[in-house]
């Protein structure tokens, strides 16, 4: 169809469809400042014209057609003439419009992100989950969470990444930072939405910085350190401490436990599921100085199902802070950390001879498959002998009456 045989506009779907193009390219009127443009290869577009705040007159591009017909084109423009109307750059709004239309389609990183991390609400423990989800909030979605992310670059990918590195020192943070941008385009690339990953052989540009344990005294710090907590003047932070230590558990197990995971009688302390990082149940043979202690906690807290309800919302656990924080006003910052206990109990008890099984099953350190979920309850009569072993080690530690003697 030849231009020239037109006779009404807005033109009709089958009028744009039929335009031929010619050996230049033109631009055909469909009403109120928006045109068809034919190329002469053969592409179609929309463009709309308007007058900038200098007067002079422009362009801006509506998109391409097919793929936007007629209706749509003149509701963008419709749009983009009212927002001139009010003083506004059409250009931004544009831009506004397109990131706005892109997250609604989950089409943006950050929309990916948060879909990815729905899958993982029944795999991660709440810690877990609000770390990491954190440390995507910080590091990464003020850069690349509202970019569309299929058009996101490795070497954009790489600078990024390596500039927190160098601005921040966090070089185990970033390699987990990247680890889960890594497993989210994985996310995207397995539910048919790219075919390549970005980050993809990434690790192998990126500073591994220097491992690092977490922070924990030798065996001759540790008699001054159960003696500094033995003195600590709150007295359930003191006796949290204290279960930390003898229980060597990881300090958000502790720190979120509630009553009803305890049956005092048996001395037996069963961790739930959803609580552990593995998601499988724990159960803690409980040394009688761990419930003693537990005794002693239990009649001076309140009514709250939590051993260690915060201060201001006895309906939650205190603050992931609150043991960091102890130790750090015992004078051990950066020499002792809650999870440190933990290196200090695997160490001790693998140099006094302990069966690794057993160690490694008080630590929760659970196999993957079969094997693992069958082996969940076993060696509980021997990690009782163990628990008991190391309580009374420790109370013996801490007792400076005793002399502690070396072996020849």
């Amino acid at each position: 169809m030849k231009r020239s045989q037109i006779k009404k506009r807005p033109m009709s779907d089958t009028t744009l469809s039929n335009l031929e193009s010619e050996d230049k390219d033109y631009r055909e009127l469909d009403g109120n400042g928006l045109y068809f443009f034919v190329q002469k290869n053969g592409n179609k577009s929309w463009q709309l014209r308007y007058k900038k705040p200098n007067g002079k007159w422009a362009w801006l591009g509506l998109g391409g057609y097919p793929q936007i017909g007629g209706e749509l084109a003149r509701k963008k423009a419709q749009e983009l003439i009212a927002d001139i109307g009010k003083g506004e750059n059409p250009i931004i709004t544009k831009q506004e419009r397109k990131a706005k239309e892109l997250e609604e389609n989950n089409a943006t990183f950050e929309a990916l992100a948060k879909e990815w991390i729905d899958t993982k609400q029944n795999t991660w423990v709440a810690d877990t989950l609000t770390r990491n989800r954190g440390a995507l909030e910080k590091h990464i979605y003020p850069t690349f969470g509202k970019r569309l992310f299929v058009s996101i670059r490795p070497i954009e990918w790489m600078e990024h990444l390596k500039g927190i590195q160098q601005e921040h020192k966090i070089y185990e943070q970033v390699k987990r930072i990247r680890t889960m941008c890594r497993d989210i385009y994985d996310y995207a690339k397995v539910t048919g939405r790219i075919d390549y990953n970005p980050l993809e052989g990434l690790h192998k540009f990126l500073e591994s910085g220097k491992k690092e344990n977490m922070a924990h005294v030798d065996e001759k710090e540790l008699p001054p350190l159960l003696r500094a907590i033995d003195n600590y003047p709150t007295p359930d932070i003191r006796i949290g401490l204290k279960l930390l230590t003898m229980l060597f558990c990881r300090p958000s197990e502790l720190r979120e436990a509630q009553w009803h995971e305890f049956d005092l009688d048996e001395g037996l302390w069963n961790i739930p599921e959803e609580r552990m990082k593995k998601r499988r149940e724990h159960i803690i043979p409980l040394p009688t100085q761990a419930v003693n202690l537990l005794n002693e906690l239990k009649s001076i807290r309140g009514e709250s199902e939590y051993l260690f309800p915060s201060r201001s919302n006895p309906n939650k656990p205190k603050s992931d802070t609150v043991f960091i924080m102890a130790l750090r006003r015992l004078g051990y910052e950066g020499r002792q950390t809650p999870h440190g206990f933990r290196h200090i109990a695997s160490t001790l008890l693998n140099n006094k001879g302990f069966d690794e099984r057993h160690i490694e099953a008080a630590l929760a350190h659970v196999k993957d498959g079969v094997a693992g979920v069958y082996n969940k309850a076993q060696y509980l009569n021997d990690r009782k002998h163990l628990m008991q072993w190391y309580a009374d080690h420790l109370e013996q530690l801490a007792d400076d009456t005793v002399i502690q003697f070396k072996k020849a």
